[in-house]
């Protein structure tokens, strides 16, 4: 029988339903607002992004019949407080992207909290994670402080928001890899940590359950689609993606190209702590047992395409990247530091802005286009390099040779045979590209006993191209030299 899966994402809601082969037989998607009322802020409305995936739930649905379960996955970090009698957010949501508190995030680090930080949570003091913005919107509401103490508000990331208005207010909970994002969850302990809320000035009464990735969370309110229907599964987005790719074993790892770019590798058991400023983090946590990753995180992947559509007006639409991206002059080398919102790990320089380096009187639309798609490969590059690194240090006795991919830019050719061009490494890229959906699909399909256990799921998993690299060895040292070079000015012009 059918599994809907609600995939949450940064612009956009998407609702598809899987059958029992786990083929999609239907799916609807809605874009929603961006709203930017500051340099470096990025801000949803909790309001439009409820009606976003109620409307598209609504219209698979009716494409698809009845489902017999729902599986959530969602963009990470993002945080929304609401008000536990009506439901209300009390302020925007502040979007994963934001980077208001990156003041914040530097005084703590100055007094000397970042190992303390790191050590529990696997994360680095940064405005990515979940803790600085919720207080944030505590200290810029008037009287927010005093009802999340007296425990009239609630917490959560997208997940949680969802579930609470799924189930009509019933449930208030996350699941393991969310919570694991917030930087106020102890992944050695698997609970909320109270020194970390203290810290941050969150009280502990606003936040949700953390329950397993495969756990049941609730039955949907009849009102929303005609009957209840179980949630049997949850996993923010990255993680759903790597179950999805089916990198169930350590050393496997997933690269995924929405709005950002994510590359996660499955450690097992073991927490490997980074020293590359990569995040330890939970990769999914399975009938009470958690899996570990290393993860790193690039805030500007396939957001650059649309900067190409939207601020910079040279291409009608994201296809349009690679015709253009092929004219491109081969003479010239420009390079797109694609900073808009800091640069990510591992950097981890909120400050920086975009540059753009090598431009000739020549350079024009199909240079930056080709600059634009190879950005995320330069990118890629920088994580790949630190994984391999860290992996080592943790005691691995093999590399990784190869990535998988997913996510709506890997679906150029162009761009993943430049990836696989400057990793020196295959590239592959499976036949679903729907792998968030279909991670989140599959907890709550083998909750529910209709799909296969992780074994025979993983040997399900398809390939429908390799990309084999062709670049000599000189050019692709002599390429990411460059990029090296540009990142580095990139940073002594942020000061």
């Amino acid at each position: 029988m059918p599994i809907l899966a609600i995939d949450q994402g940064t612009t956009s809601s998407r609702a598809i339903v899987f059958d029992d082969r786990m083929d999609v037989i239907a799916s609807a998607q809605r874009e929603f607002s961006q709203h930017y009322p500051a340099s470096g802020w990025v801000e949803h409305d909790p309001a439009e992004l409820w009606d976003s995936v109620l409307e598209t739930c609504r219209a698979a649905l009716d494409e698809a019949g009845t489902v017999d379960a729902i599986g959530i996955t969602n963009q990470r970090e993002t945080v929304i407080i609401w008000d536990r009698q009506t439901g209300a957010p009390i302020h925007r949501a502040i979007v994963w992207q934001d980077r208001r508190t990156a003041k914040t995030c530097a005084a703590l680090r100055a007094e000397g909290h970042e190992g303390m930080v790191t050590g529990r949570t696997g994360l680095l003091l940064d405005p990515y994670f979940t803790a600085t913005k919720a207080r944030w919107i505590l200290d810029n509401v008037p009287g927010a402080h005093q009802r999340a103490e007296a425990g009239a508000l609630a917490l959560g990331t997208v997940d949680t928001f969802l579930i609470w208005h799924l189930t009509g207010g019933r449930v208030h909970a996350t699941d393991a890899t969310n919570a694991a994002r917030t930087m106020l969850y102890n992944i050695r302990t698997g609970e909320w940590d109270a020194d970390l809320c203290r810290l941050f000035g969150v009280p502990m009464a606003l936040l949700p359950e953390v329950r397993d990735c495969n756990a049941a969370f609730g039955e949907t309110d009849p009102a929303h689609f005609g009957r209840a229907i179980p949630i049997l599964g949850v996993a923010g987005d990255q993680q759903a993606a790597t179950i999805g790719q089916a990198c169930f074993a350590p050393g496997m790892m997933k690269s995924t190209y929405g709005t950002g770019c994510f590359a996660l590798m499955n450690t097992g058991r073991q927490m490997v702590a980074s020293h590359n400023r990569l995040l330890t983090t939970v990769a999914y946590q399975l009938d009470g047992q958690t899996t570990y990753a290393l993860e790193g995180s690039i805030f500007i992947a396939g957001a650059v395409v649309q900067w190409l559509r939207d601020g910079l007006g040279i291409i009608a639409s994201a296809p349009d990247t690679q015709a253009l991206a092929d004219r491109a002059d081969p003479q010239q080398q420009v390079i797109v530091v694609p900073a808009f919102t800091g640069l990510g790990a591992p950097y981890w320089r909120p400050e920086c802005r975009g540059a753009v380096f090598g431009l000739t009187r020549n350079s024009g639309p199909p240079e930056l286009a080709r600059a634009a798609l190879e950005s995320v490969g330069f990118q890629t590059r920088d994580l790949w390099s630190a994984m391999q690194d860290d992996w080592a240090k943790g005691g691995a006795q093999a590399k990784t040779g190869v990535l998988r991919v997913d996510g709506g830019m890997s679906a150029s050719d162009f761009a993943m045979q430049f990836l696989a061009d400057i990793l020196g490494a295959p590239v592959d890229r499976p036949r679903v590209l729907e792998t968030t959906a279909m991670g989140a699909a599959w907890l709550a399909g083998a909750h529910a006993g209709l799909y296969p256990d992780a074994t025979r799921f993983a040997e399900s998993w398809a390939l429908e191209r390799r990309f084999d690299p062709v670049m000599p060895d000189a050019d692709r040292s002599a390429r990411y030299d460059a990029w090296r070079r540009a990142v580095a000015a990139t940073i002594a012009a942020a000061g």
